[in-house]
């Protein structure tokens, strides 16, 4: 019986999808449903988040309340400027957390309505890459976090101690995040290269070339987005990101080996040099003559076709 059914209801959207059967209208309607069932699941999340929010920004005020002077009577202080900045900021952070609850789900309808135009070998590389990106995500954020803890300690320290170093607590989340959001995303450059290196655009050893550009440019962005002067958090940033990167390198090339990437025969000549041809040229010999056949017998000798005399290349 339950066989009967599924025979009944016939292929799935996903199947349709992937042998190309569906039409434009139905293409859209399956986005809309894959949009509805993603933002149903973060609506659950931004619940769940609401929940959470009050801890995790206790989280994030940690790195300022663990300062000299931040606490007061026992209590770390933060200045509220409007009367619903709080009561917002909140509702922000609890978007973002609902955001990473529901990141399963989202997700997986992201996938599922592109998946189908994919060929089986880049379903696969984007297994890897996901898998990969959320704990180089993690790892960038968690080094955000300690940096942060440094930087606060210098910036507070240049105001002086004629100044109360009472922070706006919107301002302060803000910075807070925009440093956790940018070395996350500095962590996920060296998914970028391996995706070159992956579809053929770049190769590891032109990679492993240009390290110098690399490791100048990491340090370049580790100086500007740090918020402290000292070398140390500059250095970890960029140290971290150097070994992200040689790794990336070392994939890239492990990935060319196994391609077959460099042995071409065109590997080793310059642009205005002549590539040799392996070609065995096999003899050409005259063919079988062909002789012309009369009728064996006419009605009338004068009418009856001749063979002709003229060869085909004589023929114009």
């Amino acid at each position: 019986m339950a066989f009967a059914l599924l025979r009944r209801r016939g292929p799935s959207n996903f199947e349709r999808a992937a042998d190309g059967s569906m039409t434009l209208i139905e293409h859209i309607r399956e986005l809309r449903n894959r949009l509805f069932k993603a933002s149903l699941g973060i609506v659950v999340g931004f619940g769940l988040g609401i929940w959470l929010a009050r801890d995790v920004r206790s989280l994030l005020q940690e790195p300022y309340c663990q300062l000299d002077g931040s606490v007061v009577d026992g209590k770390c202080q933060f200045t509220q400027l409007g009367p619903a900045d709080v009561l917002l900021l909140d509702l922000k952070i609890a978007l973002w957390v609902g955001l990473i609850i529901a990141a399963p789900i989202w997700l997986y309808q992201l996938w599922a309505f592109i998946a189908p135009g994919l060929h089986r070998h880049e379903r696969k590389y984007a297994y890897i890459f996901t898998a990969l990106a959320a704990p180089l995500f993690a790892a960038g954020a968690v080094l955000a976090f300690f940096v942060v803890a440094k930087g606060l300690e210098f910036l507070v320290g240049l105001a002086g101690e004629d100044v109360a170093n009472t922070l706006e607590i919107t301002r302060y989340i803000s910075f807070v995040t925009n440093m956790i959001l940018m070395f996350g995303v500095a962590f996920e450059f060296p998914l970028i290269v391996l995706m070159l290196n992956f579809v053929g655009l770049v190769s590891g050893r032109k990679m492993l070339g240009w390290w110098r550009i690399a490791v100048f440019l990491f340090f370049l962005f580790a100086a500007i987005v740090t918020p402290t002067p000292d070398p140390f958090g500059m250095t970890a940033l960029a140290l971290c990101l150097c070994a992200l990167y040689f790794a990336a390198v070392g994939v890239a090339m492990l990935n060319d080996r196994r391609r077959g990437r460099g042995r071409e025969i065109y590997a080793g000549l310059d642009d205005d040099e002549v590539s040799p041809l392996d070609l065995a040229s096999e003899p050409v010999t005259a063919g079988e003559r062909v002789e012309a056949v009369t009728p064996l017998a006419a009605p009338d000798p004068v009418a009856a076709p001749r063979p002709i005399d003229r060869r085909f290349d004589d023929m114009t």
